[in-house]
C-alpha cells in the first residue's frame, strides 16, 4: 500500500465517520444529519 493510498482510505474513513455512520448518541442520525435537524429547529 502506497502512501496515497492509505491518504485516501483514512479520507475515506473519516468522510463515512462524519457524514454517514448512524449514533446511538445522536438519534440514531449521522452527526451531519443530527447537526443539520438540531438548526432548523432552533
Amino acid at each position: 500500500m502506497t502512501v496515497d493510498e492509505l491518504m485516501k482510505q483514512i479520507d475515506d474513513y473519516m468522510d463515512y465517520y462524519n457524514r454517514e455512520r448512524c449514533s446511538l448518541k445522536l438519534k440514531k442520525l449521522s452527526p451531519v444529519a443530527y447537526r443539520t435537524q438540531l438548526a432548523q429547529s432552533a
